[in-house]
């Protein structure tokens, strides 16, 4: 064909004759052999080095908390303590420290068994692992994928025998969970993270999904996610994580709520018998049986509700008003509204809905939430504004950060039970670093940053370890950008002003 040559909007294109084709392999880019007349050489040669100096500050918030070793209490360890090398206290803070240090499989442990930094965080005495008992483990301080695996693996009606349930297989990971009992840890955590009583707590429920990409126990397709997941339920106070309860995905956003809730509140109300409660969740939570429970219970809540055509009936003049503003000035108009409503079978009674009536650039956008609060208690612009839309803080992009930075959707085990733990894992790290974010980090640049950013700045520095007779040193990087920060961290762990 012969050329054609293309002119328009001042540009000329050629079509070439041959096409261009690039193979990065076969063309890779110039690169410089010398550095200021120097070689440049490169080996695996430089000796005990770590990405993960930062697990220093780990170690220290750990003994200053305690959180890692009150969780491991939630466990049973039925393994002959003479024939073990890692106790339980190792292999849970093992597998938080790893996860915080953003380590999301169990994989990763294999090679996280050479770290010395990692050794000295868990406090172990031989930072190399040159005493194991077996020649093949040598050089390995900690534990690999397979004796980690022995914490998710246990039924959890084991009790010790040495046969697996209904089975002539010998038990071989024999390490047990009670779920209760962590529950109530992440409570109690909650109410002690409080020198004094606060007056009124808002409690936030979210449900999200939590995609499979396997035959997982319990695994089902979600219409609204439009794949296969589970539908884990989340109870934030602010930032605090109160609850993480693994559900199958065919049910309700609320199912089980009112369950979940029940003990929870029980044990706030136990410490803080004064405190006012107040309940805050999206449409998914607008139902009879947990409004009842608050109102049965003395608890205002705040929950959206889903639109319909009587609502959208009921505020028809105020949508109308909204888009003759819009029509005048080009900007987003809001007008608000408050009436009296109930469903025609569901509800018991009527109940105070607040209307915001909006039309927006992409035409009309009427939202609807519905409240115990009075209107002398709260206007209704307030509650919308103020109240309901702090979710967008609490809990959803906590929730993120859990998922996203500490790895709470990594359920691909086979068991739901399992996966329930490994959710357990997850939030215990959520709050391990929310806890160092609220004490050592106050007043610092990362006061509200992400447990992402925490790990990124504070946890991920390059060091040198070099074990001595008589002291162990950790050597970290000159470049690190942040090292006056470092050293104000560690100095609150150590002195306890972050407490």
């Amino acid at each position: 064909m012969p050329l054609r040559v293309f002119i328009g909007m001042g540009l000329v294109i050629t079509p070439l004759q041959t096409p261009r084709r690039f193979n990065p392999l076969a063309q890779p880019l110039e690169t410089s052999r010398k550095l200021g007349g120097r070689d440049l050489v490169w080996r695996f040669d430089g000796g005990d080095i770590t990405c993960d100096g930062g697990a220093l500050v780990l170690k220290k918030l750990e003994q200053r908390a305690g959180i890692v070793r009150r969780f491991a209490v939630c466990f049973t360890d039925y393994r002959k303590a003479d024939q073990i090398e890692h106790p339980l206290l190792d292999l849970i803070a093992q597998r938080v420290f790893g996860l915080a240090l953003g380590y999301e499989d169990l994989n990763d442990h294999d090679a996280l068994r050479r770290d010395p930094m990692l050794a000295v965080a868990l406090s172990k005495d031989d930072l190399k692992g040159e005493h194991r008992r077996r020649t093949q483990d040598r050089g390995k301080a900690l534990a690999g994928k397979s004796t980690l695996n022995r914490l998710e693996l246990t039924a959890p009606d084991y009790d010790g025998s040495p046969r697996q349930k209904n089975s002539d297989k010998p038990e071989t990971k024999k390490i047990v969970v009670d779920p209760e009992s962590i529950d109530a840890l992440l409570v109690d955590l909650f109410l002690e993270a409080h020198p004094q009583t606060p007056e009124q707590i808002i409690l936030d429920l979210d449900a999200t999904d939590d995609t499979l990409y396997g035959n997982q126990e319990g695994r089902f397709y979600h219409g609204y996610y439009h794949d296969y997941c589970y539908l884990p339920l989340y109870v934030f106070c602010g930032e605090h994580l109160l609850c993480a309860r693994l559900r199958m995905s065919n049910i309700d956003a609320s199912a089980d709520s009112v369950e979940e809730l029940e003990p929870l509140i029980a044990r706030i109300r136990q410490r803080w018998p004064a405190v006012k409660i107040r309940l805050r969740g999206d449409g998914g939570f607008c139902r009879e049986k947990l409004m009842a429970w608050c109102e049965r219970e003395g608890m205002d809540y705040i929950f959206g509700l889903a639109q319909n055509e009587r609502l959208k009936k009921q505020i028809a003049p105020q949508m109308a008003q909204a888009e003759k503003q819009y029509l005048e000035t080009k900007a987003p108009a809001r007008v608000f509204t408050e009436f009296f409503y109930a469903t025609e079978k569901t509800w018991s009674c009527e109940r105070r809905v607040i209307a915001k009536a909006e039309h927006i650039t992409k035409g009309a956008n009427p939202r609807f939430v519905v409240t115990s609060l009075s209107s002398q208690q709260m206007p209704a612009q307030e509650l919308y504004e103020k109240e309901y839309c702090a979710r967008g803080e609490c809990p959803e992009n906590r929730i993120k950060e859990q998922q996203l930075d500490l790895f709470a959707d990594r359920t691909s085990t086979g068991k739901m039970w399992s996966n329930q733990l490994r959710l357990y894992f997850s939030s215990i790290a959520y709050i391990l670093l929310q806890t160092l974010r609220r004490t050592a980090l106050a007043g610092t640049d990362l006061e509200k940053a992400q447990c992402g950013t925490i790990r990124l700045k504070l946890l991920k520095i390059g060091a040198q370890i070099r074990v001595t007779v008589r002291k162990v040193w950790v050597s970290l990087s000159s470049g690190y950008p942040h090292a006056a920060l470092f050293a104000r961290v560690l100095d609150a762990l150590e002195t306890g002003r972050a407490t």
